[in-house]
C-alpha cells in the first residue's frame, strides 16, 4: 500500500490500483508512520509527496517487494520474475541498451526493465539508496561498495559548429560556452578537467538533459561539447556538427555496470549473463575519482 500511495501520488489512485477503498488505504498509511514515529508522506496540492523519511523507506520497500518476487519464481520456476530497476547515462540508454535490453527479454520474458536515466553522478545516489538496483555509470565515479564491470568501451569526441578550425588542443578552445548536462555527468568533468589543464575556464555552461538538445545547440554555434562518437552515430543532426579528436587520456572512456553485491536477484544475474566480456585491449583498472 505505502508503495502504490508513493509511486502514484494519492490515496484514491492507489485505492483503485489495488482494490480497496480509500479509507482502507489511509488507515493503513497511518498506522505504518504511527508505528514507524515519523510522517511518511505531505500534501501537496491534491496529491501526496513522499517526506524524507517517505523516500528513503521507498528503497527499502522496492527490495522488500523484489525479494518476495524473486523468493516466489526462484521456489516456484526457477526463472526470473518480476521488475528489474535499472538506470542507465542518456548515451548507454540511446545507443547500447536497445540490442541488449532486446535480447534480455528474449532471454527472461517474466522480467519487466523498468529503465530510469539521468547523470553518472545521480545513478550511483539512487543505486545507494536503494531506488534502482544496477546502474550504467562511465568513468570517473566514485562508488565504495559496489560491484562493478567494465562493459562498453566509449571514444569520446569534441564537437563545434561546422564552420570553426581544427582544434588540436584545449588551449585553443579559449574561453567558450561549455554544452553538457548538469552536474554529476562523469563526460562534463573530464572536459573541464582537460580545460582546467590548459589553465581555462569556460565563459559559462549550458545544461541540457538530452543529446539531441545538445548537438543542437552545438550545431547552431552556441558553444562546443564533449559527446560519445556512438551517440553521433546514432543522431541524424549529427552531420550539422564538426568532430574533432581528443587526446587518448580524454577520449579513451569506458562504461561499467554497478549493483549491490549483497543483492544480486536472478533478474540482474540474467542481464549479467547476456553482457559480453570487454575485449582485454579494450579494459583497464576502475577509476579512483
Amino acid at each position: 500500500m505505502f508503495r502504490a500511495v508513493a509511486t502514484l501520488g494519492g490515496i484514491t489512485r492507489a485505492a483503485q490500483s489495488l482494490h480497496r477503498v480509500p479509507s482502507n488505504v489511509t488507515t493503513r498509511i497511518k498506522q505504518l508512520e504511527a508505528r514507524l514515529g515519523v510522517a511518511l508522506f505531505e500534501r501537496r496540492g491534491r496529491g501526496l509527496v513522499l517526506t524524507e523519511e517517505g523516500q528513503r523507506l521507498l528503497g527499502y520497500a522496492e527490495r522488500l517487494l523484489q525479494l518476495a518476487a524473486e523468493a516466489e519464481s526462484a521456489i516456484t520456476s526457477g526463472q526470473a520474475l518480476g521488475a528489474l530497476r535499472l538506470g542507465a547515462m542518456e548515451s548507454t540508454a540511446g545507443a547500447r541498451l536497445p540490442p541488449l535490453l532486446s535480447q534480455y527479454h528474449a532471454a527472461v520474458p517474466g522480467v519487466r526493465v523498468e529503465l530510469q536515466t539521468g547523470t553518472s553522478g545521480a545513478l550511483i545516489g539512487r543505486l545507494l539508496r536503494h531506488e534502482i538496483e544496477a546502474a550504467f555509470v562511465a568513468e570517473p565515479y566514485s562508488a565504495p561498495g559496489l560491484s562493478g564491470r567494465e562493459v562498453f568501451a566509449e571514444e569520446l569526441v569534441l564537437i563545434s559548429e561546422k564552420g570553426r578550425g581544427a582544434v588540436a588542443s584545449a588551449a585553443e578552445l579559449g574561453r567558450t560556452t561549455l554544452i553538457a548536462f548538469a552536474g554529476g555527468c562523469s563526460y562534463r568533468r573530464r572536459f573541464e578537467e582537460w580545460l582546467a589543464g590548459a589553465g581555462i575556464l569556460p565563459d559559462r555552461v549550458l545544461e541540457f538533459s538530452s543529446y539531441p538538445a545538445i548537438v543542437a545547440c552545438v550545431a547552431a554555434g552556441t558553444g562546443v561539447a564533449l559527446v560519445p562518437r556512438s551517440v553521433l552515430a546514432s543522431l541524424s543532426a549529427a552531420v550539422d556538427v564538426k568532430t574533432h579528436e581528443v587526446p587518448p587520456a580524454i577520449r579513451d572512456n569506458r562504461s561499467h555496470l554497478l549493483w549491490h553485491p549483497a543483492n544480486t536477484s536472478l533478474a540482474l544475474l540474467a542481464l549479467l549473463d547476456l553482457l559480453p566480456p570487454l575485449p582485454a585491449a579494450e579494459r583497464k583498472k576502475t577509476p579512483k575519482a
